[in-house]
């Protein structure tokens, strides 16, 4: 489980000479939070008279925080204590004490300190009025005293105020203060405190839909750490740094800096950071589908660790992942132990997620053996032992006072007696949870909680107090659409299982229509929430806000500038497979046809597999027709009397794996027909006709695969396809074999006014974005590193890249999602449009194919999908590539005219 990072400000530094060395700079630790927005913190170092350890060191592991005893501490430490322990309602209460005690000693110095912690409890607890409050009376303590022992209290608050701003959504405002922070961090020689708020940036920037910069900050702040001698500080900076890598899906970069955690903790001999190093590791790999690695990540965390609320943490994640991978008698092993472990844990935050974590772990694991019909000895606990287990959460979290930990106990607790079938006890439930949610400022739980709610009247057949409440969830996940994967940095969130089935529920909702007729305005919410279901997908896929920037309605485009297109909107459903059209100048259009999602997907897996073949045309007639019928045939003829010439999909799920071109009549080809394109929603950015201008064109070719791509076939032809796009007219400019690399490219997209990339090398796209890659002779070029090379581009030349080929590029096989990573890499490299091949065929064909390609678009006067249509006539009429498997496979996505 991930878990934000929350530091406490402590009287240490108060008492810190001034005069003390880089080597004396205060602790931090490390104390993992659950469903926080962002991973940010305050620095710490608490000595405690009756002890010889720090409050740091106790957090991270060396002894259980109860053995510290009360009586025996101030009233601040008391507070620290609490809040460590996530008893964020005592620790309120004590440190408003502590706040009173400071007042009327006059300390403004200790009460700044005392309450700009206050307002990280009362951040904890979502009150974020009291919260505010707090850290500005803090800061209003400290305003003038600029000496050298009041700056280090002075960025700890502005530290935490940073905080708080992002929290509430004032990213511009937290931009502003981290980095005064980092200034008065580096002016006072505190290198961590300087890491910590470059960490805090980049997380703000990058939920404002900066990634570029936000990588590039995480890149200074590694530098940094590199540069000074080894700490417990730089341990955690480096392992702060990888968590914050990981967030924003640089996986390996991530891996990378929690490695170098690793090595600096295991030279220190220090178990606690160790143990924290091999648990994000593990995290890492489990989020890379490094499933064995994850486990002995997992196994040598429980190990190593003293803490044990790191072991149990541990042990619920190789849990989670062991049922994913339904090993469930190595799961079962686990059980025992976390419970044992769960026993030793004081009631905290922390605790209570781990203890709803195991129930939903354990719910899982007994669905799995329901569905294998196997007997697991010994036997799982009963639903009723489970409910025990999740009412003892929410009376924790009672006693703790903690809203949030409240809300999200009873989230679960409902969702366990739904599955019970107690619908009253449920519904009852989640509403009790969204007060809490809605009252602690806790979106990431509410969205699940209206879902439930939605789920439960739909069950009761309450139809529109059922589509309120997934409208009313579909609205907050789109307010989080920046930080979704931020806020649920929990690796047992899955994509598909927490955010997918909303859209599509609320859909089938919505096209419930008792007299099968359905209105405009409920049709175009349908189209509205698929599309934005679909961005959903490309931002978890690149863990980022994809489409930014002007954009421009489809059917604007086809009512007012392009009346010679038709839209096609399909959607598979449980049930149905539901088709929405756009016909220039007419209202929108309805059909579906019944039929289970398994059967449709069935039919498209075995086309698809069938596509490839170049002998098997008369199965794929047969099969695609299937298809034709599903989508185009109930209005075939309202297409021809509308003089439509071209369509336009935007395809859904397995849909989005099969070429349109293909779909058959019984007698014709669809692209017999129509022009085709593609496009990731209802909207396109900048559409504008390619230039009438001369075609200048960036051509990059690999005949030969890199040594360590082998196992990829040569591509002899490109030579031949390279050539024959410069004798179709184009001004080329080539890298051919060893002079296609990653910084050749680089430098050639951003020196010339290119309006064309042509890249004619082995590529594979892929639902995972690091398996997303072309191929250059120095080896593969991440889509991340590709949309880098594009996206530089765009800053500094003033034309955009009109048109984007990858022509030897393959979806990755066995992948049901593979076309993500076409439409990703689309969509983030910034082209109007970009043409790809979803898999690879003779290389002799596609040289063909080009040249014919390229032939058109020199004439002028056409459409790139029209001239993407003639190219593919000429490989149908071709003896010798006349098979669908030679002309289908190519695709042209965005920008059609």
């Amino acid at each position: 489980m991930f878990k934000n990072r929350v530091f406490w400000a402590d009287f240490g530094i108060i008492r810190r000479k001034t005069k003390k060395k880089t080597s004396n700079l205060f602790h931090l630790f490390l104390y993992f939070l659950m469903t926080v927005l962002c991973i940010i913190g305050s620095p710490v170092l608490a000595q405690v008279p009756s002890t010889n350890k720090t409050l740091s060191q106790l957090a991270m592991g060396y002894a259980p925080p109860q053995a510290i005893a009360p009586t025996n501490i101030s009233s601040f430490q008391e507070g620290k204590v609490l809040y460590d322990t996530g008893n964020f309602s005592a620790a309120v209460q004590v440190l408003q004490q502590a706040a009173k005690e400071y007042r009327q000693q006059g300390d403004n110095l200790k009460l700044a300190t005392t309450l700009s912690n206050l307002s990280l409890a009362y951040q904890q607890l979502g009150a974020w009025t009291e919260a505010q409050q707090a850290i500005t009376d803090s800061l209003n303590l400290l305003k003038g005293q600029t000496n050298s022992q009041n700056l280090p209290v002075f960025a700890q608050s502005l530290d935490i105020q940073g905080r708080l701003q992002l929290a509430m959504g004032q990213t511009e405002a937290a931009l502003a203060t981290w980095p005064q922070t980092a200034a008065i961090y580096q002016q006072i020689n505190n290198y961590s405190g300087v890491v910590r708020s470059q960490i805090n940036q980049a997380q703000a920037w990058r939920t404002q839909g900066f990634y570029r910069r936000a990588v590039d900050i995480l890149e200074a702040a590694t530098k940094q750490l590199a540069s000074q001698p080894d700490s417990r500080e730089k341990a955690l900076g480096w392992r702060s740094l990888g968590d914050a890598l990981l967030v924003t899906g640089n996986l390996e970069t991530s891996e990378k800096a929690l490695k170098q955690s690793l090595e600096i903790a295991q030279r220190l001999k220090s178990d606690a950071d160790i143990g924290a190093s091999f648990l994000s590791l593990a995290n890492n790999a489990r989020i890379q589908k490094q499933e064995d690695q994850a486990i002995a990540y997992y196994e040598q965390t429980f190990q190593i660790s003293p803490s044990p609320l790191t072991k149990v943490q541990a042990q619920i994640n190789h849990l989670s992942l062991l049922i994913e991978a339904q090993q469930l008698a190595a799961a079962q092993v686990l059980i025992p132990s976390i419970q044992s472990q769960l026993t030793q844990l004081p009631p905290s935050r922390a605790s209570i997620y781990a203890q709803i974590h195991l129930a939903q772990s354990l719910i899982k694991l007994s669905i799995s053996n329901g569905e294998q019909k196997s007997a697991i000895s010994p036997p799982l606990p009963n639903p009723h032992h489970l409910a025990k287990l999740l009412a003892t959460t929410v009376q924790q979290s009672r006693n703790l006072g903690d809203q949030r930990a409240e809300a999200y106990a009873l989230l679960s607790l409902g969702s366990l007696y739904e599955q019970m079938n107690q619908l009253s006890e449920a519904q009852d439930l989640t509403q009790q949870g969204l007060i809490l949610a809605q009252t602690s400022h806790a979106p990431e739980i509410a969205y699940r909680l209206q879902w439930q709610l939605g789920r439960l009247l739909r069950t009761q057949k309450d139809i529109p107090r059922a589509i309120a409440a997934y409208d009313t969830a579909v609205d907050i996940l789109n307010s989080l659409r920046n930080d979704l994967v931020a806020i649920n940095q929990d690796v047992q969130f899955n994509f598909r299982d927490s955010v997918e089935p909303i859209y599509r529920q609320s859909v089938d909702l919505l096209l419930q229509s008792p007299d099968g007729t359905l209105n405009d305005i409920t049709l175009n919410k349908v189209r509205q929430r698929i599309e934005t279901l679909q961005l959903a997908e490309l931002d978890n896929f690149f863990r980022e806000a994809c489409l930014q920037g002007n954009v421009v309605s489809l059917d604007q485009v086809v009512d007012q500038d392009n009346a010679n297109a038709a839209i096609f909107y399909p959607i598979i459903l449980p049930e149905q497979i539901h088709v929405i059209v756009k016909i220039p100048h007419q209202p929108l259009r309805h059909y579906s046809t019944n039929i289970s999602q398994t059967e449709v997907e069935q039919a498209l897996t075995k086309l698809r597999y069938q596509l490839v073949n170049p002998s098997a045309t008369n199965a794929i007639k047969k099969q695609s027709q299937q298809v034709y019928e599903w989508l185009i045939q109930p209005v075939e003829s309202k297409l021809s009397a509308s003089g439509v010439n071209t369509l336009v999909f935007v395809l859904d799920g397995a849909l989005r794996n099969l070429p349109m071109a293909a779909l058959y009549d019984g007698q014709q080809f669809l692209v017999e027909k129509y022009a085709i394109a593609l496009s990731i929603g209802l909207q396109l950015q900048n559409p504008k006709p390619l230039s009438k201008q001369t075609l200048r064109a960036l051509t990059a070719g690999l005949t030969q695969p890199p040594p360590d791509y082998s196992h990829w076939s040569p591509l002899p032809a490109i030579k031949s396809e390279v050539n024959l796009i410069a004798s179709a007219g184009v001004s080329t400019t080539s890298l051919l074999d060893q002079q296609f690399t990653s910084k050749a490219l680089e430098k050639q997209v951003n020196t010339t006014p290119y309006n064309v990339v042509h890249l004619a090398t082995h590529g594979q796209f892929s639902s995972i974005a690091k398996d997303t890659f072309i191929l250059a002779a120095d080896g593969p070029i991440n889509v991340r590193q590709f949309d880098s090379i594009l996206r530089n581009r765009n800053e500094t030349q003033a034309q955009a890249v009109e048109l984007l080929v990858l022509s030897a590029c393959q979806t990755a096989s066995g992948d049901n999602h593979a076309a993500l990573g076409l439409a990703g890499a689309a969509v983030r490299a910034g082209a109007q449009s970009t043409l790809a091949s979803l898999w690879q065929i003779d290389d002799e064909s596609t040289a063909f194919f080009v040249g014919k390609f390229y032939q058109e678009l020199h004439k002028g006067n056409i459409t790139k999908a029209a001239a993407l249509r003639h190219a593919q006539l000429e490989l149908l009429q071709h003896p010798n590539y006349k098979a669908p498997s030679f002309w289908s496979t190519y695709v042209l996505i965005g920008n059609w005219f």
